[in-house]
């Protein structure tokens, strides 16, 4: 990419400066080049002078006098330029420009691909919620940012593969056994005051899922022992949970190459094998009549349960053995896991436990995935219109559709709490984002659709006659989406798309405003033809990373 070439051409001139005595020694910081907002800053610009000052004893402004006279100009670049207090400005050639258009409709569909992974193997784990209710507002953010992210992956070069983690054992299984086992015995006018446990699940969803296996098997779990039973009905009821989950992601366009489950950990040995790992390696106390690993050693605030005084392994032991399940059986070379705002304090001592298991630790990567507060205007949505209970995703989505739901999810970084107003993702006008985007791509569709039923070919369009400012600035968001990806994979901050959406459809809309289309000059219609296809190529890769449709109509 041109901003890579301007790097290596301010690296080749500062040192070419040094060796002639312009400039004195000293070590080069990293090179930055970014996109001036004021488009009379150019097209890109460096404050690579205002960091040498110090080190230099020179003002910015004269080094970065000094930086340009060495500069080699690329053949992109029309104009080069220094800017108080010390910023080095690039122009791009309206010529160059215009040739782009050309190199999008080459490019087609694999526009904005990048070579950045090299076939390595990335994980991405995401949702993973417990299979013990359905999924609510933010187990869908999560979702829709996990999927992003891969699409993002996968054209950046990566060979991804999507996990689910089924927590499928443990105290929460057993709560919900017990509490189905509750309601179960309630649904057969058996006991109507069978007590629900201390820690049991009382969501009106339980009723459902007692009366839905009533309908199908019957009173038959009563001639159990009420362990067994329960037993029993905490399986029957994952499933269908579990089920219920995959048609709401389904829903949501999540899918999933493996559904990996907890229980498997203990099956298939890795439980032992990585408690043997830690324990000859120095890491396990016995204290209290529980097993600890001995973060501390490794710095640590303190140290962690893994098993209990009972016998029973905590959460934290298991995801240690999934973790060494990813990293040194199915051997990934990097392990990216998007977990709720409630699993920030995992964070380090998993950290540790990979530097203990000399796996690692920066190849993991966890993002935190804030909270989502639900909105009908001001006013703030707590409970279910439907259930009197917890909103679920499923309600969202068939209220605002799938696509406003991936928008909004993704419109905010990840690490910040953000609104999701369902009165906006429905509204069908400029002021909604999803609407905005997703009309432009129409828009767009039925311009060709009236090119085509005229029979206009633009094959041999001339795009050296895109010329004005209009086109020239929709060519420059164009050409930007290649920096976009990348930069979504590098940072793993898929909020810049939807930003990049918006303001590609800006551009757009600003250029059908300004620039009619089809008219009577057969040579510059061909052209603007090209540059419209071109943008719809640019838009609707966008739209697809994102997860979203392209509309034709709307």
């Amino acid at each position: 990419m041109l901003k890579q070439e301007l790097v290596r051409c301010l690296q080749q001139a500062v040192s070419e400066a040094q060796q002639s005595g312009d400039l004195a020694a000293a070590t080069l910081p990293e090179v930055l080049i970014e996109h001036p907002q004021n488009p009379e800053h150019g097209d890109f610009a460096s404050g690579l002078p205002l960091k040498l000052a110090r080190a230099m004893r020179m003002s910015p402004m004269a080094i970065a006098e000094k930086v340009s006279e060495h500069i080699v100009s690329p053949p992109q670049i029309d104009k080069i330029w220094i800017a108080e207090p010390g910023f080095i400005n690039f122009t791009l050639r309206d010529d160059w420009l215009s040739t782009q258009v050309e190199s999008v409709l080459a490019a087609g569909e694999s526009y904005g691909d990048i070579e950045l992974g090299k076939g390595n193997r990335v994980q991405l784990e995401f949702v993973s919620v417990n299979p013990t209710g359905p999924l609510h507002v933010g187990h869908g953010r999560g979702a829709v940012l996990g999927s992003t992210l891969a699409n993002v992956l996968t054209v950046s070069g990566y060979a991804v593969e999507k996990e689910y983690y089924i927590n499928d054992m443990g105290t929460q299984i057993g709560n919900f056994g017990r509490s189905l086992y509750a309601r179960y015995r309630q649904c057969l006018d058996k006991d109507k005051e069978a007590a629900m446990p201390p820690d049991g699940y009382y969501g009106n969803y339980m009723i459902d899922l007692a009366k839905e296996i009533v309908q199908e098997q019957g009173d038959r779990f009563l001639s159990l022992p009420e362990s067994e039973a329960a037993s029993q009905l905490a399986k029957v009821g994952t499933d269908k949970m579990l089920q219920k989950i995959k048609q709401d992601l389904e829903l949501l366009n999540v899918d999933f190459d493996t559904w990996f489950s907890e229980r498997s950990l203990y099956q298939g040995e890795q439980y032992d094998k990585v408690m043997e790992l830690l324990q000859s390696g120095g890491y396990m106390a016995k204290r209290e009549k529980a097993i600890w690993f001995e973060s501390s050693a490794l710095g640590e605030d303190k140290d962690n349960v893994l098993v209990r005084s009972d016998g029973s392994p905590t959460y934290f032991a298991s995801d240690i053995a999934y973790h060494y399940n990813k990293f040194l059986e199915r051997k990934f070379d990097r392990v990216i896991d998007i977990w709720g705002a409630d699993h920030q304090g995992h964070v380090p001592r998993m950290k540790a436990v990979l530097k203990a298991l000399n796996c690692g630790p920066e190849r993991l990567t966890v993002i935190i995935c804030q909270l989502v507060t639900l909105r009908r205007g001001k006013e703030i949505v707590k409970v279910s219109k439907r259930s009197g209970d917890i909103i679920t995703l499923k309600e969202v989505i068939d209220e605002v559709g799938s696509d406003a739901c991936r928008f909004i999810f993704l419109s905010r970084s990840a690490d910040s709490q953000m609104d999701f107003d369902i009165e906006l993702a429905k509204r069908q006008s400029a002021d909604n984002p999803v609407y905005y985007v997703q009309y432009a791509h129409a828009r767009i569709a039925s311009i060709l659709q009236f090119a085509k039923e005229r029979e206009i070919d633009s094959s041999q369009g001339d795009v050296s006659l895109l010329t004005t400012e209009p086109e020239l600035t929709l060519i420059r968001r164009l050409i930007l989406l290649p920096e976009i990806v990348e930069q979504v994979a590098v940072n793993l901050e898929p909020h810049h798309l939807p930003y990049y959406a918006q303001e590609l459809a800006t551009v757009f809309h600003s250029f059908y405003k300004q620039c009619r289309v089809v008219s009577e000059d057969e040579a510059l219609t061909r052209a603007r033809l090209k540059l419209v296809k071109a943008t719809q190529i640019a838009l609707a890769k966008v739209l697809h990373l994102m997860g979203m449709t392209a509309p034709e109509k709307m």
